[in-house]
């Protein structure tokens, strides 16, 4: 039965625009289909300006926020998933640290519990739209008929966003809509670095980094030496080599597995393996510490920023303490240049690494410890501690060779591995998202490692599917029903 909380929820749940599981089984090639046009919908809304809105002069505050939020400043998507995550992770948190009972194995459960999530991304979306107008981020002086249509436009590209993320989740699609649309963001990212023709002039060549290498061979101004690195935050042939590298290394280290060996109770010969990845939590600490992150910075721009109201003579030592910025060369956001937040920010490059190498030090250690703190903390509250799996263990009938059918005696042994999974898995992460940043990859190495791990997760899912779709008797071994 659905505990105090989700029934709250039940009379919004029912009011709540739904759409239906598919009733029949969606092939392949029809996923695949509206896959794309989730896509596409989401890229159309992502280059629709707010109408009532003008940034030529206003600083961005969400800059650092952007990656993890898969949004646009000044569109539609403005808000982006945002508030599909936060009450994601909330929900999760929640059933995960039991204060709030739910059985999974219940369907009228189960169903709350997603309907539940759905009002609270809703009512997240209110509160974030709100915010964004009364916190002076599209400008101030706004009338009140430009403050109510750009939140009416807020709210309707949140519904469509919420909706389309459950149209993949229902099972009309393929992943989910959160991981398309980051993973569309950093991929985007990535194709302007490499081939965008602004910035064409005879002594840099274009911003995108592949169309300055083939200028250099026709144009003799311009020398191809030159692009191997180049300043200024501009794509390089470094960049470019470096989002490789680590894109083969992410993918080789998720296929990296450590197996415990089981057999079944019921049948002897028959064994299995317990595949625990390298990459315990793959992500998520990476994801968990930036989101931190950029809100200690969000936060930290309004308090100690240089137009904060709180700048006075005798507040200005302690503000100091805090965060001092000055504007980037675009002028669309702040840069952090001291105090705290100054090290809780990732050196953007190789001369922001050799100017101030303490600064990267301190950074990469406070980075890797909250990784692995992060990630102990999400094992704990995400099933994947080793109670969990042994419970898991035990209920599919299955036991370790050599040792008693105890939950106890197979938790002991996954103590072996998981907690040693869990440090290593912080340190790689944290140390591939650092390299990432301080060698100019072509994205954020935040946005690149969430991306890796999408695109892995979208080829597992695709060629799952696949195999289905050739094999329709595999569907429920491979896990798709």
């Amino acid at each position: 039965m659905a505990g105090k909380f989700l029934k709250f929820f039940s009379p919004f749940v029912r009011v709540m625009p739904e759409l239906k599981q598919p009733q029949r089984e969606v092939s392949f090639k029809e996923k695949i289909i509206w896959t794309a046009v989730v896509l596409i919908i989401y890229i159309i809304l992502s280059n629709i300006p707010l109408y009532g809105v003008n940034l030529e002069e206003q600083v961005d505050y969400y800059y650092w926020l952007r990656v993890i939020l898969a949004s646009q400043r000044g569109t539609l998507t403005e808000l982006g998933i945002g508030p599909i995550v936060t009450a994601g992770l909330i929900m999760q948190l929640l059933l995960g640290s039991k204060i709030i009972n739910v059985d999974m194995s219940d369907p009228y459960d189960r169903a709350m519990f997603s309907g539940s999530q759905k009002v609270m991304a809703m009512i997240l979306t209110v509160f974030n739209a709100l915010a964004y107008i009364w916190g002076g981020a599209f400008g101030e002086g706004l009338s009140l008929a430009t403050q109510a249509f750009l939140f009416l436009q807020l709210l309707f590209a949140g519904v469509v966003i919420i909706l389309l993320d459950e149209l993949l989740q229902k099972g009309w699609g393929l992943g989910s809509g959160v991981s398309l649309f980051i993973a569309a963001g950093v991929a985007g990212q990535i194709f302007w670095n490499c081939f965008s023709f602004v910035g064409l002039n005879t002594t840099e060549g274009a911003r995108g980094i592949v169309v300055a290498l083939f200028e250099s061979f026709t144009n003799p101004d311009l020398d191809t030496g030159s692009l191997i690195y180049r300043g200024g935050r501009l794509p390089s042939m470094l960049g470019g080599i470096t989002t490789l590298v680590i894109f083969v290394i992410v993918i080789w280290l998720e296929s990296t597995r450590v197996e415990i060996p089981l057999t079944y109770r019921g049948y002897r010969g028959f064994k299995g393996k317990y595949p625990m990845k390298l990459l315990y939590v793959s992500n998520i600490p990476v994801i968990l510490v930036n989101a931190l992150y950029a809100n200690f910075l969000f936060f930290g721009q309004l308090i100690a920023g240089p137009e904060s109201a709180l700048r006075n003579p005798g507040s200005n030592f302690w503000l100091n303490l805090l965060g001092t910025f000055e504007p980037s060369e675009s002028g669309d956001y702040l840069n952090p240049t001291g105090g705290l937040l100054y090290y809780l920010s990732p050196p953007q490059g190789i001369e922001a690494v050799l100017a101030d190498p303490l600064r990267a030090v301190i950074y990469l250690v406070i980075f890797i410890f909250l990784c692995v703190m992060l990630g102990r903390l999400w094992v704990e509250v995400s099933g994947l501690a080793p109670r969990d799996i042994a419970g898991q263990i035990i209920d599919s009938g299955m036991q370790v060779p050599g040792f008693r059918s105890s939950e106890r005696i197979i938790e002991r042994i996954l103590k072996r591995y998981i907690p040693t999974l869990v440090i290593l898995n912080g340190i790689i992460i944290a140390g591939m998202s650092f390299f990432a940043d301080s060698l100019g990859a072509l994205t954020s190495g935040t946005g690149l490692l969430i991306a890796i791990g999408i695109v892995h997760q979208y080829s597992e899912t695709i060629a799952k599917e696949a195999a289905a779709m050739q094999y329709p008797g595999m569907r429920s071994f491979l896990g798709l029903d």
